[in-house]
């Protein structure tokens, strides 16, 4: 666990592809957990120990993740997020170039929850939830090439599912139609930077996640942007 930014009210840690925000099916420990483990150590803490998740990452993606130290930052943070006030950007690398050099994808989400999987349409059909996000082409190996995406919507899979509708899946990501798994199992999909307005302090945080250090390709295409 690499730990970006900590004070009394948050705490933020860069994900690894392996790592889960939340308890799931698998029975692995969650970040949650091994926060409130480092917490108590830490701190010499007794009893149980807070810590709040206020958004999530899929467990393929890497990259900066919030959690709240406090109920009181909790509440503001969720608020925050659902209000869109936490700008989000995000990297992805793909195999294909977009047809413009950057813009704004919108479409309709229809999420199957059997196949854990989302669908995007271009009008709104029954179930649907309205989709936004820019995007810009910011670097390019031979064979790769890096968008930079900012979210304007929080919808599941969206990035992953936006980004196959344009013709340009995700590298490794073979729910959304790329050919081939990364080795690492995880996508080529990170969290890079989040920047929100301090839920106590009322200071701007400006917070960036260093690309995965086992993977060549991040590191390689990150020296070129």
């Amino acid at each position: 666990m690499t730990i970006l930014y900590e004070d009394n009210h948050i705490i933020a840690v860069n994900k690894t592809c392996s790592e889960i925000v939340q308890g799931d099916k698998t029975g692995d420990e969650p970040l949650s957990e091994t926060i409130k483990k480092y917490l108590k150590v830490k701190y010499n803490k007794p009893g149980e120990v807070f810590c709040g998740v206020t958004h999530r990452l899929d467990r393929p993606v890497s990259g900066v993740v919030l959690f709240a130290r406090t109920s009181k930052a909790l509440s503001r943070l969720n608020e925050m997020f659902k209000n869109q006030q936490v700008k989000k950007t995000y990297w992805a690398i793909v195999k294909n170039p977009p047809a413009e050099p950057e813009g704004r994808l919108e479409h309709y989400l229809v999420r199957n929850e059997k196949q854990n999987k989302s669908v995007a349409y271009d009008k709104a059909v029954p179930n649907s939830k309205h989709a936004a996000l820019t995007y810009r082409l910011i670097a390019h190996s031979d064979t790769y090439y890096l968008l930079e995406i900012n979210l304007e919507t929080g919808r599941h899979h969206q990035i992953r599912c936006q980004l196959a509708k344009m013709g340009c899946p995700i590298k490794g990501d073979l729910k959304y139609g790329f050919a081939r798994s990364n080795p690492n199992g995880g996508i080529s999909l990170h969290a890079r930077h989040v920047e929100f307005v301090h839920p106590v302090s009322k200071l701007t945080v400006q917070i960036t996640a260093p690309v995965p250090e086992d993977d060549k390709l991040w590191l390689t295409i990150e020296k070129l942007v």
